[in-house]
């Protein structure tokens, strides 16, 4: 079965996408935890971070360049921001595709949860 995520990918549920590329998609979360809180997922299918193989090196690094970018583009870099990605139940995952949070906005407190 299909993830809302690879549904999204495959334009099967609509989304607000702020980015794509060949290797991944960004879109606002439609629950979001912050005035800005955008998701940046991988197009390969990927469960979470722990299913990661030497050869994704790329495309995490990719991500994690897009993030920065968008941070920059959506004016919250200077102010500040957090990127999250949630690893399994107890780690907050809820969606089983590989995806980062990109946090900003307000003042984002420590700990987190």
């Amino acid at each position: 079965m299909k993830t809302i995520f690879k549904r999204i990918i495959d334009r099967e549920l609509p989304a607000h996408i702020i980015h794509e590329d060949e290797l991944c998609l960004a879109f606002y979360d439609v629950s979001p935890q912050a005035p800005t809180h955008v998701l940046v997922i991988p197009k390969k299918e990927i469960r979470s971070l722990n299913e990661t193989q030497p050869e994704d090196q790329l495309l995490l690094g990719h991500m994690l360049i897009v993030t920065t970018r968008l941070a920059r583009e959506l004016n919250v870099a200077n102010d500040g921001y957090r990127v999250v990605i949630n690893i399994n139940e107890n780690g907050g995952q809820t969606v089983f595709h590989l995806h980062m949070h990109l946090l900003a906005g307000r003042a984002l407190t420590w700990p987190p949860g």
